[in-house]
């Protein structure tokens, strides 16, 4: 038993990075009573999370070989903790913010060691073993996330989701402290300073723009400002990277069709499982179910992508990536595409549960050739740079999400109250928090507005999926990724 104690510290570190990525999902409208906190606050509290895992995992792996990886995963772990405490203890929207967004580097910083501590860990048979388990446990905190935040939010607090990551930090550093071994530094390793800084500037401002133009328009002063500074510092980073002898992230890779069409479908799949945040505010804040009603009626997609990773899509290794990756959107252009045509004002939670089984099939079957295709698109001495990107797209994709899809649910409330409430902008937004009042027009205007986010998310699929069938490599026996990317909370990390 002693050899795996290793496996255990990594799996308990890697079940609370990515149950924080789903848990909160359905807390959302406690949240934002608890703090009196409006819409753009609460897309906050979740993107602001993806961010910092998007931004700082591109070089999160540097640090473990400059300052050897066992320190990097215990700090991260300390660091992991005392943010979620903060989470727990905060008293308004600005300091949870905050503090999610420390959770998020220390969220990396695990990410970027997790792999490389099995590495060093286990050889052989047993390295195969133990990351089977590591990538079960990843499915299965992915599942469990949307019930187990129903249950401690609507039985406890939704602080409580925050406070249950201090016991088993605890744990775990002191196991971690116990039984992992150090692995040895490599000196000419970087961490590539102005390229986080750069990219942290273009997707943050990118994001508050977005958010800003639910709040105040497209043509707004400061939405305008914010793209024109995420335009700015995109270039740079750009500049900046394509200047570099060692870059953080080589742009030239981008001059792959094969490559940008793999990018482009990671977004994509992101922005479908964004998807999941609005559902749960129209479950909670227009059908009026509890937060555990809300966990339950989104256990289907969950499941269903867990199931399918694992029964399915880890069976399809020797099907070229096109097809594989083209399919998976192929059933989230479908699930996304029967929502929409489901939805109306009498819909129940049960509506939902078709095309959720459809796109959990989508990522399941999907997640799998991703990786196949990205190795298979770059030269090998660029393969850890692109499963690097690759998580960095998929977390991006999910705050890109959050954002763009707030914009299109809180116009279409709005627009469909108008007559029916003296300030529709306000009751669109007070949605979110549980707090609309019962207008006989809202259960029409909350199925049509979360209509209007799954048929956005369908086109886009559809999109993807025609370009990945057009575009993306298909070796005839591409080799399955032996160190898969980070894992971010989807379930088809698993």
């Amino acid at each position: 038993m002693h050899k795996w104690w290793p496996l255990v510290v990594v799996c308990l570190g890697s079940f609370m990075l990515i149950v924080d990525t789903t848990v909160v999902t359905v807390a959302l409208p406690d949240m934002a009573r608890s703090l009196d906190a409006p819409l753009s606050d609460m897309q906050w509290v979740l993107n602001i999370y993806t961010l910092a895992l998007g931004i700082v995992t591109l070089s999160a792996g540097s640090l473990g070989d400059l300052y050897g990886k066992r320190r990097i995963f215990i700090i991260s772990l300390l660091l992991f903790a005392l943010a979620s405490l903060t989470c727990g203890l905060a008293g308004n929207a600005a300091v949870l913010i905050a503090a999610r967004g420390v959770q998020g580097v220390g969220g990396a910083a695990m990410i970027g060691t997790t792999l490389a501590l099995l590495g060093s860990s286990y050889e052989g048979k047993d390295r195969g073993v133990a990351i089977g388990y590591w990538s079960a446990v990843l499915g299965m905190a992915a599942a469990a996330g949307p019930i187990l935040g129903g249950v401690l939010t609507q039985y406890l607090s939704w602080r409580a989701i925050f406070y249950i990551n201090a016991p088993i930090s605890i744990v775990a550093l002191v196991l971690a402290a116990m039984f992992v071994p150090e692995s040895p530094r490599e000196q000419r390793a970087r961490v590539d300073i102005a390229g986080i800084v750069t990219f942290a500037v273009f997707a943050g401002s990118l994001i508050y723009g977005l958010i800003t133009a639910g709040e105040h328009g497209w043509t707004g002063t400061t939405t305008l400002v914010f793209f024109g500074i995420a335009a700015a510092a995109l270039v740079v980073f750009a500049l900046l990277e394509r200047a570099q002898q060692n870059p953080m992230l080589d742009i030239r890779l981008f001059a792959n069709a094969s490559f940008a069409t793999v990018m482009f479908g990671v977004v994509s799949s992101a922005v479908a499982f964004a998807c999941l945040v609005y559902t749960s505010i129209w479950l909670q804040g227009v059908l009026r179910l509890s937060p555990l009603g809300a966990g339950i009626a989104l256990v289907p997609m969950a499941v269903t992508s867990f199931l399918a990773s694992s029964l399915i899509g880890k069976r399809l290794h020797r099907v070229p990536p096109r097809v594989t990756i083209g399919l998976g959107l192929l059933f989230n252009t479908i699930g996304c595409g029967l929502e929409f045509l489901m939805l109306h004002a009498s819909a129940t939670a049960w509506t939902l549960a078709p095309g959720l089984v459809a796109i959990g099939l989508g990522i399941g079957i999907g997640g799998p050739g991703t990786n196949a295709a990205v190795l298979a698109s770059v030269p090998k001495e660029r393969s850890g740079m692109a499963s690097g990107a690759m998580a960095t797209f998929r977390q991006f994709g999910q705050a890109l999400g959050v954002a763009a899809l707030g914009v299109v649910f809180l116009s279409s409330i709005s627009n469909r109250l108008q007559g029916d409430t003296a300030d529709p902008r306000a009751t669109a937004a007070a949605v979110a928090s549980g707090g609309a009042p019962d207008l006989p027009a809202l259960p029409d205007a909350g199925a049509h507005a979360l209509g209007l986010v799954f048929l956005s998310t369908a086109v886009l699929s559809g999109l993807a999926c025609l370009f990945t069938v057009l575009w993306v490599r298909g070796a005839k026996e591409p080799v399955p990724d032996q160190r898969p990317a980070p894992a971010t909370g989807h379930p088809a990390e698993a």
